[in-house]
C-alpha cells in the first residue's frame, strides 16, 4: 500500500512539472508585448490563413491536438477559442475547441480519480459536500449544469468530480454540452477580430472597434451568459 502511494506520489509531480515545463517553453517563446501587438496577430493571421487553405484538415487535426494537450496542460479555453475562431471560423472552431477540450478535460479526469483522489477529497470535500447528494440523485443532469454555470476554475473543475466518484462517460458528454455556450461565445469574439483586422491596416480605434456587430454581440450575449449563470449557480452550489 506504501508503496503503491509513493509510485502515484511520483507520477503526479511528474506530471505537475511536465505541465509547468510546458507552460514555460510556451510563454518564453512569445512575450506578452508580442502576442497583444497589432502588427504581431496581422502578419500572422496571414500565415496561418495561408496553412489553412494550403490544408486544412491537416491544420485542424493539428489545433485539435493542441486543444488536447492545452487542457491537459490546465489550460483555459479563452485563448484558444479566441484563436480558433480567428483562424478557422465560428463552427470549425467551436467543434474543434470543444471536442478537443472535453478529450483532454476527461484525460485529466481520469488521471485526478487514479492518482490523486484522496489529496482531492482532503482538500475539497468540505467545501463542496453540498454537492455530494446531487450527484447521487441524477449524475449526469448535475455535472451538465455543473460545467454550464462554472465559477470554478477550468483545471480545478476538471479534477472536482473525483470526489463523487462520477462515470468518465458521463464526464465526457456533460463537458462536451456544457462548455458550448461559453466556447462559441469566444469563437464569434475571435471570428469578429479576425474581420475587423482583416478590413484595417492599422489598429483601429476602441470606439470603432465596440460598435463592430461582430464584436459587441458576443460581448452582450457574454454579459448575458454570466447573468444567468450567476443566478443558477446560487441555487447549484448552496445547500
Amino acid at each position: 500500500m506504501e508503496k503503491t502511494k509513493k509510485i502515484k506520489i511520483f507520477i503526479a509531480l511528474f506530471y505537475v512539472s511536465a505541465v509547468l515545463l510546458f507552460l514555460y517553453f510556451f510563454f518564453t517563446k512569445f512575450s506578452l508585448e508580442e502576442l497583444t501587438s497589432y502588427d504581431f496577430i496581422k502578419n500572422n493571421r496571414d500565415y496561418f490563413f495561408e496553412l489553412r487553405e494550403a490544408n486544412i484538415f491537416l491544420i485542424g487535426f493539428l489545433f485539435f491536438l493542441f486543444c488536447v494537450i492545452w487542457t491537459l496542460a490546465s489550460g483555459f479555453a479563452t485563448p484558444i477559442a479566441l484563436f480558433a475562431g480567428f483562424v478557422f471560423g465560428k463552427w470549425i472552431g467551436v467543434s474543434l475547441v470543444v471536442l478537443g477540450m472535453s478529450i483532454g478535460a476527461t484525460g485529466v479526469y481520469l488521471f485526478a480519480n487514479f492518482f490523486l483522489k484522496d489529496i482531492i477529497k482532503e482538500k475539497f470535500l468540505d467545501r463542496y459536500k453540498n454537492l455530494e447528494e446531487k450527484f447521487k440523485k441524477s449524475e449526469f443532469n448535475y455535472l451538465l449544469i455543473y460545467r454550464f454555470v462554472g465559477g470554478i476554475p477550468f483545471a480545478i473543475s476538471n479534477i472536482l468530480p473525483c470526489i463523487f466518484n462520477v462515470k468518465a462517460i458521463n464526464f465526457f458528454f456533460a463537458t462536451l454540452v456544457g462548455i458550448v455556450p461559453q466556447v462559441f461565445i469566444w469563437v464569434s469574439l475571435g471570428s469578429g477580430l479576425e474581420k475587423i483586422i482583416d478590413q484595417n491596416e492599422e489598429a483601429p480605434e476602441f470606439g470603432a472597434l465596440i460598435s463592430s456587430p461582430d464584436i459587441y454581440v458576443p460581448i452582450i450575449a457574454f454579459l448575458f451568459l454570466v447573468l444567468i449563470t450567476v443566478i443558477i449557480r446560487k441555487f447549484f452550489y448552496n445547500k
